[in-house]
């Protein structure tokens, strides 16, 4: 079956409405994350896109629509980012380093992101719940037999790889969700790019020496006289 022609008038409309939505979801990540689900005001997030409320709604038709567009493309972000682990051209440790690096480069990148998810899933993922099981489950799986495999190969120590990488997510999450108390502690009014680098080395550091395989010792036995 041939594709549709499409008018230059079409694609002027398709590119137009991709334009006007990603205006929208923009502020909405923001107001979602300073606000949460049941605080955020649509007709605050249209005026910030320079819309009227009208206008946003003919894209968003409710606000939950909008607000699960929203975790969506985060989702989309969150996961691209952290789906390195199962190159199997690289080393364990290479792939920890990489890992660690793009989920606190997420942070960095897109703090309000990562401040809107976690509120939804502090407040028990009511909404979203659903499509964490769906999409985020399924990669948890896949990253826990990765580990099974390095360790069952002998490329890094037994460790439990569940709470491992539950650890690098709160490690990495809180330079987003706790910058402003990281930020005051540090005396400053934001974090800075070195700020993010001294955590990753430290983080990486943490967390290599957790799947560190022992060295053996080489034991030299004498024969009797």
């Amino acid at each position: 079956m041939t594709e549709p022609i499409i008018s230059s008038a079409g694609r002027r409309r398709v590119q137009n409405r991709d334009r006007l939505e990603a205006v929208i979801v923009l502020e909405a990540v923001r107001i979602f994350a300073e606000c949460g689900f049941e605080g955020a005001s649509v007709a605050v997030i249209a005026e910030n896109a320079g819309l009227s409320k009208q206008n946003l709604m003919y894209y968003f038709p409710t606000k939950q629509v909008l607000y699960e567009r929203v975790l969506d493309d985060v989702l989309d972000d969150w996961l691209e980012r952290m789906a390195g682990l199962n190159d199997p051209g690289h080393a364990p440790r290479d792939l920890l380093r990489a890992y660690i690096g793009a989920k606190l480069r997420f942070s960095r990148e897109q703090p309000w992101a990562s401040r809107v998810y976690a509120m939804e899933v502090i407040g028990g993922a009511q909404f979203y719940g659903e499509q964490i099981k769906a999409r985020v489950v399924p990669l948890l799986r896949r990253d826990i037999d990765t580990f099974e495999r390095w360790i069952a190969e002998g490329r890094i120590a037994p460790v439990n790889a569940t709470h491992l990488l539950f650890a690098i997510w709160a490690m990495t999450q809180s330079y987003a969700d706790f910058a402003a108390q990281m930020a005051l502690v540090l005396g400053r009014t934001q974090l800075t790019a070195q700020d993010f680098e001294d955590a990753e080395q430290l983080i990486t550091r943490m967390v290599l020496a957790a799947v560190e395989v022992p060295a053996v010792a080489n034991v030299v036995t004498q024969k009797p006289p």
